[in-house]
């Protein structure tokens, strides 16, 4: 390993059976976190080459199983990821949309960390509704409601699970083939037709930049052809909170009011449509076909009908879909007014992000407990004119009586000029 580090730290390319040692060994235990943190740092400096690149990824997806699933459900099956933001609930809008339209969803999610959320922490706020299913019950529910989300398993690609624990704590989370390698390997080894990254950028994401966010687009598109999957990246702005909504049960009010035909935040019926149309794409649709289909599957209330029969076969309470209060009633609720009079300039998704986990509303350490109610509504946003003293936002939580803390991340997020 020693001899490996100094290979990748004066910038040469690895062999297939140098990554396979590494990632192998990694995973099994038999190389210690201080070598592994040395490798990892190497390639923040010096990179991976396309080879190395799908190299690494390929020996990350065998340390776990890997599945076919386009052979289990017998159709078209794409999958959606995002690299995370704040008010993204997008796989709650886009994955029965999609599904509604005869293509099928299998989703693997896990669980918000940080400022950013996670559709495992969302879905998990329906009353009744089970993620850990074993994957037969997985694929029962695929085949019947046209799409599931189950959280990821210790099946699936262990060696990214140790890798990126270790990156969190060595500030290697941010290099572009470190992350196109985790995000793949996962995608990778459910076997999905295609494949479609809602890659952010902005104030709230990894990406900082659009055109780092580009960079790690392109590279993971490449990545997955080298597998012969089809894999299309669409760009969007995290620059601000994504819709009105901030925090788990609030999300999926949204994400439900969006199926049920009501008014919804021009940034989410946006992105909604995008997406939706690239993963109808790479399931075999023409442009037009996709953005007439989706359309359609709103309109007609057939996408609501498959979430609500997902989270049915997923024994949670379909009902709460359409009557929110059956996820909780927060206990707290303060009000945030614009301290002066003008118009909002910006309103910082990250920070935005960290005054809802201060709510309960997400996790500060992976072992810290949800509030399901706990976040933010977003009354006013950007562009908006507001007169001081004016509510901007509603701040919600069942588990914190004292909101200081938030309120004073929204007087850094909220800039009004």
């Amino acid at each position: 390993m020693y001899s490996l580090i100094m290979k990748k730290r004066r910038g040469e390319e690895l062999t297939l059976e140098e990554t396979d040692f590494i990632v192998r060994g990694y995973t099994a235990g038999d190389i210690p976190d201080a070598q592994m943190a040395a490798f990892l740092m190497a390639v923040c400096f010096n990179g991976m080459t396309d080879e190395e690149l799908t190299q690494f990824t390929d020996s990350m997806i065998i340390t776990g199983k890997v599945y076919d699933l386009h052979d289990e459900l017998g159709g078209p099956c794409v999958d959606k990821h995002s690299t995370g933001g704040v008010g993204d609930k997008m796989t709650l809008i886009d994955a029965p949309i999609v599904a509604a339209c005869g293509v099928y969803v299998p989703k693997m999610s896990g669980r918000g960390l940080g400022h950013t959320g996670g559709t495992i922490d969302k879905l998990r706020a329906i009353p009744g509704l089970v993620t850990d299913i074993s994957h037969e019950e997985f694929i029962h529910t695929v085949k019947a409601a046209g799409f599931a989300v189950m959280s990821q398993t210790d099946e699936l690609v262990p060696a990214d699970r140790k890798i990126y624990a270790l990156r969190d704590v060595t500030a290697t989370v941010d290099s572009i083939p470190l992350i196109a390698s985790s995000i793949m390997s996962k995608k990778l080894a459910t076997g999905a037709d295609g494949i479609v990254l809602d890659v952010k950028y902005g104030d709230g994401a990894f990406m900082k930049d659009i055109e780092g966010a580009r960079i790690l687009g392109e590279t993971c598109t490449r990545l997955a052809k080298r597998y012969r999957r089809g894999c299309t990246a669409v760009l969007s702005d995290m620059s601000k909170p994504l819709g009105r909504m901030v925090g788990n049960a609030l999300e999926v009010r949204e994400a439900a009011e969006l199926l049920m035909g009501k008014a919804a935040s021009p940034d989410v019926e946006a992105l909604s449509e995008r997406l939706s149309v690239a993963m109808l794409v790479s399931a075999g649709f023409d442009r037009d076909e996709a953005v007439a289909a989706a359309r359609e599957a709103v309109t007609s209330g057939r996408a609501l009908e498959r979430l609500e029969h997902m989270v049915e076969l997923q024994h949670g309470d379909p009902r709460a879909l359409t009557d929110p209060d059956r996820m909780g009633v927060p206990r707290y609720t303060e009000r945030y007014k614009a301290p002066r009079s003008g118009r909002i300039t910006t309103f910082a998704a990250e920070k935005t992000g960290l005054a809802a986990m201060y709510l309960g509303a997400g996790r500060r350490t992976i072992n810290d407990t949800i509030d399901p109610t706990a976040g933010i509504e977003i009354l006013r946003t950007v562009g908006d004119e507001v007169r001081e003293g004016e509510d901007i936002a509603i701040l919600y939580s069942s588990s914190v009586t004292d909101m200081s803390v938030s309120t004073k991340l929204l007087d850094e997020a909220v800039t009004i000029q």
